[in-house]
This record gives structure tokens, sequence and C-alpha cells, in this order.
């Protein structure tokens, strides 16, 4: 269960429960594969914390154009 960042703050950059968890997925796939992060400092060690802590920070955002073009 998340703790930090709290669900509601993350729906608030995130418009559905589906979009959140697939968008942190994916952000923290990249992060373990070596992709840079998008913040200097994170409170979780756990790679999809961190993604949702980017999410929380505005820093990682859907991309409504590719999203389009994947359908």
């Amino acid at each position: 269960m998340i703790l930090y960042p709290s669900v509601d703050k993350l729906l608030e950059r995130v418009d559905s429960r589906y979009k959140l968890i697939a968008l942190g997925a994916k952000r923290a796939h990249e992060l373990e594969q070596g992709g840079l992060p998008t913040l200097s400092h994170f409170d979780s060690v756990k790679p999809i914390g961190q993604a949702f802590e980017e999410i929380e920070a505005g820093n990682v955002v859907i991309d409504e154009e590719a999203s389009k073009l994947e359908k």
C-alpha cells in the first residue's frame, strides 16, 4: 500500500487510477533500466515509489499525443 505520496494527491495529476498505475509502472521500469531521475532526492528507495514521487512533483505526465497514436 502506498503511504507517500498519497493516492489523492496523485489523482490530482492523473485523471484515473488506471492511468496512474500504468504511468507509474512505466516510469518505474525506466528508472530500473537506468533512466535519469527527475528529482534530486527521493523518500522512497523502491522504483515504483520514486516514480510516484516524480508524478506528484509534476515531472512525469501522460503524453496525450502518443496515447492517440497507440490506438
